[in-house]
């Protein structure tokens, strides 16, 4: 669907961009992560023919961006991070002139700004100034801009950016929806955002692309990834000496200690090999009483953390 090869874009003597690549198949809702300044915004721009590369590829549905900016252009809806929106245009106003902007015609312009406007669930707004409406409206205005004309591919660039957290839910829903029928690029700095919504994640650091993929393959692939967590009845001392002595296991940190003898640990292996069998063979050869074994996965943060230290050192 989309394919972005070898991309530099340079401002002044600072490389945003430093030879990136990569793929967006059809169907997937991705999220392209990284810190402020990390090229997030420049690689949205580039992808919808606003700014171009000083050297690379990009082609959508087979069409370069450089070639054929028109044809690209029409199969992307785009919020910028800075919603473009009249403020003191009626919402439904708004809609109208965004649609005369897709060449929407005037037969159709109706029923198509309708469909958008339930699927955004903004109807209850559609006659009201949008200076009145709230962070939340006005980004579900934003996004209903984005749909005319019915596009392939969404491009959102940090789009539940000021809200509150009920509206960021609300958002997160939506966008969820939307990429049921689209392909949907999201450019956010918030871990929750794309641990939330996404099917798979790009990490980009000082312009160049840390990794990608699944959030569980990010975890499975970093080395250390799979600790486990294990509330263990007994002397802690006794305890820690015993995982201590397996080669397997790298750290054993104490999380919770409870009034019924029971101490709550997370142990850490050598590698991201799952290490639960051989915890629960220690514990039950020791005589020492398990009350609770589970892996305790990587959240997204140590992962990001983790691979932009790597990055910056």
């Amino acid at each position: 669907m989309i394919n972005v090869n070898n991309i530099i874009k340079r401002y002044g003597y600072v490389k945003a961009l430093n030879d990136i690549s990569f793929q967006v198949e059809r169907g997937e809702i991705l999220g392209f992560l990284g810190p402020n300044g990390a090229g997030k915004s420049t690689t949205m721009k580039i992808l919808t023919g606003i700014i171009s590369q000083d050297s690379g590829t990009v082609s959508v549905a087979d069409h370069d961006i450089s070639q054929n900016p028109l044809e690209v252009q029409k199969r992307i809806g785009y919020l910028p991070e800075s919603n473009p929106l009249y403020y003191d245009m009626r919402v439904t106003d708004f809609l109208k002139f965004a649609a005369q902007m897709r060449r929407i015609s005037s037969k159709d312009m109706t029923s198509v700004i309708n469909n958008i406007v339930d699927s955004c669930n903004i109807g209850s707004v559609m006659y009201k100034n949008i200076s009145e409406l709230s962070k939340g409206f006005k980004q579900r205005v934003g996004l209903a801009q984005a749909l005319l004309g019915s596009p392939e591919i969404l491009i959102l660039d940090e789009p539940t950016s000021g809200l509150d957290p009920k509206q960021i839910m609300e958002i997160r829903d939506l966008i969820k929806q939307l990429g049921k029928e689209k392909t949907v690029i999201l450019s956010t700095h918030i871990l929750q955002e794309v641990e939330a919504t996404c099917t798979r994640v790009i990490i980009i650091n000082e312009g160049k692309i840390v990794t990608s993929g699944s959030i569980e393959d990010l975890r499975r692939n970093l080395k250390g990834g799979e600790a486990v967590y294990a509330s263990i009845r007994g002397d802690e001392n006794a305890v820690i000496a015993r995982l201590q002595e397996n080669h397997n296991i790298s750290a054993i940190d104490v999380i919770n200690r409870f009034n019924d003898g029971i101490t709550s640990y997370r142990i850490t292996p050598v590698t991201g090999k799952d290490i639960r069998e051989d915890v629960f063979h220690i514990i039950a050869k020791n005589g020492l009483a398990l009350t609770e074994l589970r892996r305790d996965a990587l959240k997204l943060e140590e992962i990001f953390i983790k691979l932009t230290a790597k990055e910056n050192s």
